[in-house]
C-alpha cells in the first residue's frame, strides 16, 4: 500500500494528502522506510505551512476527514494566500536535483527502482522531477 501521490492536491496544496497518508500508514506499521517529517517533501510542506509536525501527526492520528485536517492546518499554521499555495505546489512538483550530490541521489533512486522491477535503468520512463520519481517508484508511471 502506498500513500497517495504528491500530485494529489488538498486545498490546492501538493503533498498534504500524501503526508496525511504517510502518518496513518506509518502508525499502522505499513510503511517504515519512507522519508518522514524531518526531510524532503514532508519538511518542505511543514515549513511552508508553519505547522508543528508532531502536533499535526497527533491530530491526524486522532481521526478526521481530509477537510477537517485541512481546517486544522489553516487554523494552526501560518496564514498563506492562494497565490502562495499555487507557487508552493508548483515548485514542489517541479523540483529537480540541483547539484551533483542530489543528482547522484536521484540516479540512485532510479537504479533502485530498476532493480526492484528487474529491468535496466534505461528502460524506465524518463523522469526529471522528484515527484515523478515517487510516481515511478510507487507504480503510477
Amino acid at each position: 500500500m502506498y500513500p497517495r501521490s504528491p500530485k494529489s492536491l488538498l486545498g490546492g496544496i501538493a503533498h498534504l494528502g500524501r503526508f496525511i497518508d504517510k502518518i496513518r500508514l506509518r502508525n499502522a506499521g505499513q510503511i517504515q522506510d519512507y522519508n518522514y517529517m524531518t526531510v524532503g517533501f514532508d519538511k518542505y510542506l511543514v515549513d511552508f505551512l508553519g505547522i508543528d509536525a508532531k502536533a499535526f501527526e497527533q491530530r491526524v492520528l486522532a481521526g478526521g476527514t481530509d477537510e477537517e485536517l485541512l481546517a486544522w492546518v489553516q487554523a494552526n499554521g501560518k496564514p498563506v494566500t492562494a497565490a502562495e499555495i499555487r507557487l508552493f505546489s508548483r515548485n514542489l512538483l517541479k523540483a529537480e536535483p540541483k547539484d551533483d550530490e542530489t543528482r547522484r541521489r536521484f540516479q540512485g533512486r532510479l537504479e533502485d527502482i530498476a532493480a526492484k522491477r528487474g529491468v535496466p535503468v534505461g528502460s524506465l520512463p524518463s523522469v526529471t522531477t522528484w515527484a515523478d520519481v515517487i510516481e515511478l517508484d510507487e507504480g503510477r508511471m
